[in-house]
This record gives C-alpha cells, sequence and structure tokens, in this order.
C-alpha cells in the first residue's frame, strides 16, 4: 500500500506465526531483492478494552518506530478490508492509541498530541548554522524553514541535521518546508529509519504544519503538499498556546498483494 506515496508492506499476523526480525524486515524492504518498501506494518490482536487490533511497525532499515502518520492510514484501510470493520478503527501503537476513520481511500487518523515544541534554534553544522524546529508528533522531528524547497540537498543536509548533537543518542527526522501562501506549504522529508528522503511523512507533515502554525499563524486545516505531487491535511486545535485534537487526512491506497516465501 501506499499513503500519499509512503509505501508499506502490510502483513496478516494476528495469529503470530511470523516473525519479523531487523534482517527479514530490510530484506523485505530492499527494492532490488525483495518487495520494496518505506517500513512493514504487522496487524496483530490488540489489548483488550483499548483496541482490536495492534500494529507492529518496522522501518525499512528493521528499526522500530513509534508512530507513522501514512503508515497508520494505510494499516486502518487494511483492516477494514482484512476484518470487515469500520469505518472507525481504533488500534494500539506505540504512541498510543490511534482512531482511524474510513472514506473509500482516503482516511483521517488523529495523532497523538505534540511534546516537546522548541522554536528557533540555532544549530552549528559544518559548513553554516541554521535554525531549527522541533517537535514530537508521535517521533520526533526538526523543522527547517525554507524559501525554495527544491533547491534544498535534502540527501546530505537532512542528513546532517538528522544526526546533530542536538538530537543525539536517537536522533530526529527532518523536515523542509516552505510556505505557499497562508495554510498551505510544501515539505520535504528526510527519514529516520529509512535514512533518505522519502515522497512523504505523515508526522513529518504534521510537525511542519503544526510548526508554521506557531510561527505564521495558521489555522486549521493546513494544507500540505509533499515530493509525491500529492497533497495531505493537518487539522488541530490550539487552546491556551497547547495543539490539541490533532487530525492527519490523506490517500491510502492498495498497490498489489501476493504470498512471499521467506
Amino acid at each position: 500500500m501506499n499513503g500519499a506515496g509512503n509505501d508499506f508492506i502490510l502483513l496478516d499476523n494476528r495469529s503470530g506465526t511470523t516473525f519479523l526480525t531487523p534482517a527479514l524486515v530490510a530484506r523485505l524492504c530492499d527494492r532490488h531483492r525483495g518487495v520494496g518498501a518505506d517500513g512493514v506494518i504487522a496487524v496483530v490482536p490488540g489489548p483488550e478494552r483499548e483496541a482490536d487490533w495492534a500494529w507492529e511497525f518496522y522501518n525499512r532499515d528493521g528499526s522500530v518506530a513509534a508512530m507513522c502518520g501514512n503508515g497508520a492510514r494505510c494499516f486502518a484501510r487494511y483492516v477494514e478490508r482484512l476484518t470487515g470493520a469500520g469505518p472507525v478503527i481504533k488500534f494500539a501503537s506505540g504512541a498510543g492509541i490511534i482512531t482511524a476513520v474510513v472514506s473509500d481511500n482516503r482516511v483521517t487518523v488523529n495523532l497523538t498530541a505534540p511534546t516537546q515544541l522548541r522554536l528557533r534554534e540555532t544549530l552549528r553544522l559544518a559548513d553554516a548554522q541554521v535554525e531549527v524546529h522541533s517537535i514530537d508528533t508521535g517521533v520526533p522531528h526538526a523543522v527547517v524553514l525554507v524559501a525554495d524547497v527544491e533547491n534544498v540537498p535534502v540527501p546530505t543536509l537532512g542528513s546532517e541535521i538528522r544526526r546533530h548533537p542536538r538530537f543525539a543518542p536517537a536522533g530526529t527526522n527532518v523536515n523542509f518546508a516552505q510556505v505557499l501562501e497562508p495554510g498551505s506549504i510544501r515539505v520535504r522529508t528526510f527519514e529516520r529509519g529509512v535514512e533518505g528522503e522519502t515522497l512523504a511523512c505523515g508526522t513529518g507533515v504534521t510537525a511542519a504544519a503544526l510548526v508554521c502554525a506557531k510561527l505564521k499563524g495558521f489555522g486549521s486545516p493546513v494544507r500540505v503538499k509533499v515530493q509525491s505531487g500529492e497533497t495531505l491535511e493537518v487539522g488541530f486545535r490550539e487552546e491556551a498556546a497547547r495543539l490539541t485534537d490533532i487530525a492527519l487526512t490523506g490517500p491510502a491506497e492498495f498497490v498489489f498483494e501476493g504470498n512471499l516465501e521467506l
């Protein structure tokens, strides 16, 4: 499946008979020798009384991530097809209980309230200084506002910021955001765990939108154009300077299905 170009392998592992290791995940996500994807998501039974389903989410390198906005939308639509549930689907993630609403190929997911918002920090890099804003939208993100996102060397600059001592030891995802007009931005993302640029990043889109809401006074929703050309929407409420009720809306599409020998 893919969510705005961010692609995932989804597996039904409710029986618990498939054992995913980091090496196996990396092999499956290899675009030359495997299926090819930005990550692997497995459906497993959820915790009693909280949600019927839960996920196991792995980045392309086999590392575990607590949350992924595009992956969450794909997961919800996959559960709907797999089980007949819906249109409201709740599942447990490493970032807490996620609620999704499925409407054809578009899905809205709630995200946990953001934490650790820090604005206007100066980072000293090898050849320059940059102003960075950071926020945790389920996973940590840095946001850099730029005049022209197309001319940003995302692979190199993103990698340097991702591993900067300021974000040690775990590192961070890095988003470069350009304001197109009030309430509309363009974002490119270097993803931790993928270790490269992806066509979209749901939690990164959300991070950039919320930072722009704070810095530019944008109201809800903020429209975000990503590298795939798709547009996502980030909804929120602001109460007493706190950002709450975070919602991410965008496409979740099936690409193909099949069987794989492990």
